[in-house]
C-alpha cells in the first residue's frame, strides 16, 4: 500500500486540503473560501471535515503524517501559530497539538512559504539545486530559502519574512506596524487597497469608471482594458515587487528565483517586469534563467504543505 500524507494549506483567502503522496503527487483535494471571518476554530474543524472525507475518498494509500503551510510568524518546532496580519484570532494557536489529536497523525507545522520552497526543492524545478529562493506573491508576500542544500529558518524559526521588508520607508502603514512594506505595496490584498486609493482620487472624466478593483485579478483586468489608472497601479505594484526580489538576490546570489501564489496568474504581465527590475537593480547577479514561475500552479500550497511533512520524515529538518 502507497504511503501518503494529509497536505492542509491554511490561507486568507482560500483553504484547501490534499492526499500527496510521499513523491509530491496530488491524489485528491478539496478547496474552500478560508471564512477568516468565523475564527480559527470554525475554520479547523472545517480542514478535519476535508481530510476525513478525503481519507475515505482515497484509497489504496496508508496515511503516514500531516504538513500545513501557514502564513507566519509561528513556530514550526511547536506548531504554534503566532497572529499572522491574515488571519485574525489566530493568537498563539496550537495548530499542530490540535490537528494531531483530531487527526491521530504527527503533525508538521510550516511557514507557507518555507513549505512551497520545500516542494519546489522535493518536488518540482528546484531539483538538485543547493540555492533556492521561492517567493509567494498572494494574499500576503513571504519567501522559502533553501540555502547549503537545507531549508533555512533563521534564529526564530521565520526567516524569509520579506513581505515585511521596506520597499518604500515612508509609505502607507501595514498590519505589520511597519510603513512601506513590499506586502503592502505589491501583495494582491495591497495592491488592491492602493488602486482603489487611485481610482478615488483620480477617478473622472478621463480616468476609471465604477468601483474600484476588489482584487489583482481585477486590476489586471482592468490594465489590460486601457484604463490608465489600473495600469498605473499594477506598474507600481511590479516595480516594488521587482525591488523586494532584487534585494534578495543581491544578498542571497541563489541559482534560482521561483514565484508562485495568486498574483503569479498574472504570467507575462508580472515576471517580465519583475525580470527587468532585477536585471538593473541586482545585474551582478543576474542571468535569464534565474527568475521563473512556479510550475506546480494552484497545487503548490498542498504539494508545499506534504513536503514540510516529508521533509521531517526523512529526517532533514
Amino acid at each position: 500500500m502507497q504511503e501518503a500524507l494529509i497536505a492542509v494549506d491554511v490561507g486568507g483567502t482560500k483553504s484547501a486540503v490534499g492526499i500527496v503522496t510521499r513523491e509530491g503527487q496530488v491524489l485528491g483535494r478539496r478547496v474552500e473560501p478560508a471564512r477568516v471571518q468565523l475564527g480559527p476554530r470554525a475554520m479547523i474543524d472545517r480542514y478535519v471535515a476535508m481530510a476525513l472525507e478525503l481519507a475515505e475518498k482515497v484509497t489504496g494509500v496508508r496515511l503516514v503524517a500531516v504538513g500545513v503551510g501557514c502564513g507566519g510568524p509561528l513556530d514550526a518546532g511547536t506548531g504554534v501559530i503566532h497572529s499572522p496580519t491574515n488571519l485574525p484570532g489566530w493568537d498563539d494557536l496550537p495548530l499542530g497539538e490540535i490537528l494531531a489529536a483530531r487527526l491521530g497523525l504527527p503533525v508538521t507545522v510550516e511557514n507557507d512559504a518555507n513549505a512551497a520552497a520545500l516542494g519546489e526543492w522535493l518536488f518540482g524545478r528546484g531539483r538538485g539545486l543547493r540555492h533556492l529562493v521561492y517567493v509567494t506573491v498572494s494574499t500576503g508576500i513571504g519567501a522559502g530559502l533553501i540555502l547549503d542544500g537545507r531549508l533555512y529558518r533563521g534564529r526564530t524559526g521565520n526567516a524569509g519574512e520579506v513581505g515585511h521588508t521596506s520597499v518604500k520607508p515612508h509609505g502607507p502603514r501595514c498590519g505589520c506596524g511597519n510603513r512601506g512594506c513590499l506586502e503592502v505595496m505589491a501583495s494582491g490584498t495591497g495592491m488592491a487597497r492602493r488602486a482603489g486609493e487611485l481610482f478615488a482620487r483620480d477617478a473622472g472624466p478621463h480616468g476609471s469608471a465604477g468601483a474600484p478593483p476588489v482584487d489583482a485579478a481585477e486590476l489586471l483586468a482592468r490594465a489590460r482594458a486601457g484604463d490608465p489608472v489600473a495600469r498605473m497601479a499594477w506598474d507600481a505594484a511590479m516595480g516594488y515587487l521587482g525591488v523586494g526580489i532584487a534585494n534578495l538576490v543581491s544578498v542571497l546570489d541563489p541559482e534560482l528565483v521561483i514565484l508562485g501564489g495568486g498574483v503569479t496568474r498574472a504570467g507575462a504581465e508580472l515576471i517580465d517586469p519583475v525580470r527587468a527590475e532585477v536585471a538593473w537593480r541586482a545585474r551582478w547577479f543576474y542571468h535569464p534563467g534565474l527568475i521563473v514561475i512556479s510550475d506546480l500552479g494552484d497545487d503548490v500550497g498542498l504539494v508545499g504543505a506534504a513536503a514540510a511533512a516529508e521533509y521531517r520524515l526523512r529526517g532533514m529538518g
